[in-house]
């Protein structure tokens, strides 16, 4: 309807003021639909759409219909952030918002920026993936030190590859008695996982398992949402029965609980990523979330968030609406001030277009195919990786490679003979993990593999040192996600890289969710505003703060 015809439709009811008076200018009229903590009126003036907070309202076709009234076209209800989720969300994990940094490797989802989100009253992931025990260890020392009680988690990437590295990981948290972890990239559960969740399981006085590690399962496909979704693996609980790891009566409790109470359906995102669409994916989830909770008959229904695109009121809004009980947002994270990469990357970033990324080959699965989602602008990263895939796949060893072929590598991406390169790789597998030596050593296609993985390894970590002399080969993990922001805060303070705050993304995110949420509310109902009271504009973070005391 437009707001010539608004007083052609039937009132809901009938409002009069008790102070402030209905508003028509956009601008007034935004400040409105930004006082989320008071119920909002589009009321019928004068044949217009107007906008009123407070007042009293009477609802029905003729209550309340006296001298001065005006009619009551649609209204929407104040909101809470904490509740656009699911509240036990906020309540489990002891945060203001349903809102989550999402981990990135390499430290990039740096301790800064779960600083930032703690702070802020949200939950930051650090980027242990890739990362030495050592770095890993003082990173979480130094999170401890500086937050306190504030909650924080740590990633637990699946690496098929190296599994030693997580076991050692889990081994840390335990010791460091890291109560929350990202589990990402995982195929099917392993013993280290399954370790985790059940480490001091119990009863308590009521007598009702408690788990107090919990997992955050990251997951873009069904099979391995069914896994996070049902009980510890039995034959993995025997495991940890046998090696004195669990008792036989903790075995029995981890079979009355799923492996993760909350489970993330990753769309289209950055880094490992099956380019799901979200508005596929996540009601497939929930659906599946709901048949898995009367199958295993869980006191509790875990939650199932949303990741993937999350980059605007608008997603946000999205997600919530399908009924995600919190967000995950990663890419748009990389360009903000406290990420772990360097001013370059985020240069890079804050100039990326939806259409600007590209898969390649995964560093950490690169023998499986997996790939990963890039940035291309910018960089040949995904191009030069693809190549060395189409090369492993075609020949059995480095040897095997045509001469031109070889020379081509050494030139354009090693830059280095690949001789040199395997002798650095060799010296830092002896460090990391000696059973890839050996295994390179039997088998000449697995060394192949290696060499290759050096680049695509280091790829990364150029990138996030801003290593001039590699700026063509830098491996930034980015989705579509990261364009969509760019537009949305074009020409606002949040376009300026000095402005781009954690913490100033996230509240604009939920709060601008909340309302995204009014508008639509107002336009189910059959009221149109004008366009300029209609967009949603990110605020500096003390015109939001404003409107949440």
């Amino acid at each position: 309807m437009t707001t010539q015809s608004a007083n052609t439709r039937t009132a809901l009811g009938w409002w009069k003021p008790s102070g402030a008076q209905p508003v028509t200018d956009p601008a007034l009229m935004q400040e409105a639909l930004r006082t989320i903590r008071e119920p909002l009126y589009a009321l019928d003036l004068d044949g217009a759409v107007a906008l009123a907070i407070g007042g009293n309202a009477q609802m029905g076709a003729d209550a309340g219909r006296t001298s001065g009234a005006l009619p009551v076209l649609a209204w929407a209800p104040a909101i809470d952030l904490a509740r656009l989720g699911d509240p036990s969300f906020c309540a489990d994990h002891h945060i203001r918002y349903p809102y989550v940094a999402g981990s990135m490797a390499n430290g990039i989802s740096s301790v800064e920026l779960v600083e930032a989100m703690a702070r802020a009253g949200c939950l930051g992931f650090f980027g242990a993936a890739g990362l030495e025990t050592d770095k890993i260890a003082a990173a979480i020392d130094r999170l401890i030190r500086s937050l306190g009680t504030l909650p924080f988690g740590v990633n637990l990437i699946h690496n098929p590859a190296e599994p030693d590295m997580e076991a050692a990981a889990v081994d840390l948290f335990l010791r460091k008695d890291i109560r929350l972890v990202e589990a990402a990239a995982y195929l099917n559960l392993t013993l280290p996982l399954v370790r985790y969740r059940v480490h001091g399981i119990h009863r308590d006085a009521a007598g009702e398992v408690v788990a107090p590690n919990r997992i955050i399962a990251k997951v873009s496909r069904v099979e391995v949402a069914t896994r996070f979704l049902s009980p510890p693996p039995a034959n993995l609980l025997r495991a940890l029965v046998a090696s004195g790891e669990l008792s036989e009566a903790g075995a029995a409790m981890a079979a009355e609980i799923p492996m993760a109470e909350d489970l993330t359906a990753e769309a289209d995102s950055a880094g490992h990523t099956d380019n799901r669409s979200l508005v596929d994916l996540f009601p497939t989830l929930a659906s599946l979330r709901d048949r898995m909770t009367e199958t295993h008959r869980y006191r509790r229904p875990p939650r199932v968030g949303a990741a993937g695109g999350i980059s605007s009121p608008l997603s946000a809004a999205a997600a919530f609406s399908m009924g995600a009980a919190y967000l995950v947002v990663g890419s748009v994270h990389q360009s903000c001030a406290e990420s772990g990469t360097s001013p370059v990357v985020r240069e890079l970033l804050a100039a990326a277009g939806q259409a600007d990324t590209a898969m390649a080959p995964a560093a950490d699965m690169f023998e499986m195919g997996v790939r990963v989602q890039v940035l291309k602008r910018g960089t040949m990263f995904a191009m030069r990786a693809a190549k060395l895939y189409d090369a492993y796949r075609a020949y059995d060893s480095i040897e095997a490679l045509p001469g031109p072929e070889r020379e081509r590598l050494e030139a354009e991406i090693f830059q280095a003979p690949l001789e040199d390169v395997w002798r650095q790789t060799r010296e830092f597998f002896l460090r990391r993990d000696p059973e890839q030596v050996h295994r390179a050593e039997a088998d000449p296609h697995h060394r192949m593999a290696l060499v290759f993985r050096w680049y695509l390894g280091l790829a990364s970590r150029w990138a996030n040192a801003g290593d001039p002399g590699r700026r063509m080969d830098y491996q930034i993990w980015c989705g579509p996600a990261m364009g969509a922001f760019n537009e949305w805060v074009r020409g606002t303070f949040l376009s300026e890289l000095g402005s781009r705050r954690a913490a100033a993304v996230a509240l604009n995110l939920v709060f601008g969710a909340a309302v995204q949420l009014r508008l639509n509310t107002l336009r189910a109902q059959g009221a149109a505003l004008p366009a300029g009271a209609a967009r949603v504009r990110p605020l500096e973070i003390e015109r939001i703060e404003e409107q949440l005391r």
